[in-house]
């Protein structure tokens, strides 16, 4: 660690992740994903449950600001597969894991 690291007090590492980072996380990386298998299927459903589980725990924490992105999310699951619907995914958990590391954080 540098030394104006050190003097400056600031933490240089993420927050531990709860069940709401994990979800966050796991959903970015099942987003990238279907980069390489757009028409995966099995991958969109656990997706879609994943949404419902980050709706879910943004309830129990008070997260509105991350229920609305959870929306766009699921309107763009339905929408047909291309890769403009794969970058929102992947835009929106990008989001929700910002998000979520700013409340942690305190930020928020």
């Amino acid at each position: 660690m540098s030394e104006s690291v050190r003097e400056s007090g600031r933490r240089t590492s993420f927050p531990v992740l709860d069940r709401l980072g994990e979800l966050c996380t796991t959903g970015r990386d099942s987003a990238a994903y279907l980069w390489q298998v757009p028409h995966d299927a099995g991958m969109r459903d656990q997706i879609s449950k994943k949404l419902v589980e980050i709706r879910e725990e943004c309830g129990r924490q008070n997260r509105r600001e991350m229920v609305r992105i959870v929306n766009e999310l699921e309107t763009a699951l339905q929408a047909s597969v291309s890769p403009q619907q794969v970058e929102i995914l992947q835009d929106g958990f990008d989001r929700l894991a910002k998000l979520w590391q700013c409340a942690k954080s305190g930020l928020m």
